[in-house]
């Protein structure tokens, strides 16, 4: 592979957020010629990639001519129309993950029967093809209060999830087929990203410790190294190189994982691509998620993962009250605070809790940089320009 990256030879990323933005910068490193398939021609990436090519990733014309343009297709996104990837792998596209991987983690359920069926702990779930049957459920009694309702597609940044506490709260049932799961005694959430290539070699990265937004199940915050012991880090970084090996993966992968009072670690859900758990690893690691991609589906060796410093991750989330033409409060402030690194996707219109950008803080000591990283949150806001 090493001489395709320096001809012209084309990787086309499905979707163009800001994971498809970095990941477009980051190739540019090596010369890569990206292109990018969106439906929004002012999508983050669109001013990054060598091509941009507007479209559906949805649907099946749009995806499978986008995949005859391109050698190789990834993607930053799981919602993609899947019978067009598997029909440009069966003429012989090189796509990464593989179809049939993304198929199966697309799908919550499919998820979950995955985890039963390679013995890797994960709650206790039951499946319903509706709020009315899991309606009814609840009122024959037949579900522990209180429980995690999940959409089996379609959920991103905490969207398609409820939380269920008593009976009371029927109303709350979002509508479509759904995981339901026992809800756990969480102490804490954490994330570790996982690489592996075609050969086979596998690296991950250090565990990462998720602080949530309790109002809108967004994360705020990335900690990393987290707060967790040496014993549950080594089991989380187990149990994601196991995942890994079972879904015989060629790309990256964040595990999410839950822990409980007891330390015990629990699976919560996976992504096939690079994570908003791993924007730390820009500025914190040796190898950032983004090259560590790249490296795995070119099957290059895989980069060292350690940490450089200590770090913590603040998403820029638009401010509620605010929407329209996106204006940043407090940008020179928090530019002069040390180890502060400011990510900004180019989103041109903002709303309450939109992903506009994120920030990297860091410091010798993860206390110093969690103490930056709260005065850059105090600092640094995202409102309209009105």
């Amino acid at each position: 592979m090493e001489q395709l990256v320096i001809s012209d030879y084309k990787l086309g990323i499905i979707a163009g957020g800001q994971l498809g933005k970095i990941l477009a910068l980051t190739a540019s490193n090596w010369n890569i010629n990206t292109y990018i398939l969106d439906p929004d021609k002012e999508c983050p990436a669109a001013s990054c990639a060598t091509v941009f090519v507007q479209g559906n990733y949805l649907d099946f014309d749009d995806v499978y001519n986008f995949g005859k343009q391109v050698d190789l297709v990834t993607f930053e996104i799981e919602n993609i129309n899947i019978d067009a990837l598997k029909k440009l792998k069966a003429e012989g596209l090189k796509i990464f993950p593989d179809p049939e991987t993304l198929y199966l983690i697309k799908d919550k359920g499919l998820q979950k029967a995955f985890y039963s069926e390679h013995n890797i702990p994960s709650a206790p779930f039951q499946l319903y093809p509706s709020k009315e049957a899991i309606a009814g459920a609840m009122e024959a009694n037949e579900i522990e209060f209180p429980f995690v309702q999940k959409l089996r597609t379609g959920g991103y940044d905490g969207q398609g999830v409820a939380v269920i506490k008593n009976q009371s709260e029927a109303n709350k049932l979002l509508d479509g087929p759904s995981v339901v799961e026992k809800c756990l005694s969480i102490k804490n959430e954490i994330s570790v990203i996982v690489a592996r290539n075609h050969a086979g070699q596998i690296k991950c990265f250090p565990p990462a410790e998720m602080i949530f937004n309790q109002d809108e199940n967004i994360v705020e915050k990335i900690i990393c190294p987290a707060s967790t012991s040496d014993t549950v880090n080594n089991e989380a970084i187990g149990l994601a190189t196991q995942i890994a090996v079972s879904l015989n993966l060629v790309g990256i992968l964040a595990v999410e994982m839950f822990i409980d009072q007891e330390n015990k670690v629990w699976i919560n859900e996976i992504a096939p691509r690079p994570h908003n758990s791993g924007h730390h690893t820009i500025e914190s690691a040796i190898t950032s998620q983004y090259e560590q991609l790249l490296r795995a589906i070119y099957n290059f060796p895989l980069g060292a993962t350690d940490l450089k410093m200590p770090s913590v991750m603040i998403n820029l989330l638009g401010e509620p009250g605010f929407e329209g033409k996106v204006k940043y409060e407090g940008l020179s402030k928090a530019m002069a605070i040390e180890g502060v690194k400011i990510h900004l996707y180019g989103k041109k219109h903002t709303k309450a809790f939109r992903k506009m950008g994120h920030v990297n803080v860091l410091a010798t000591t993860i206390d110093a940089a969690k103490e930056k990283a709260d005065l850059v949150k105090q600092i640094l806001k995202v409102k309209a320009d009105i």
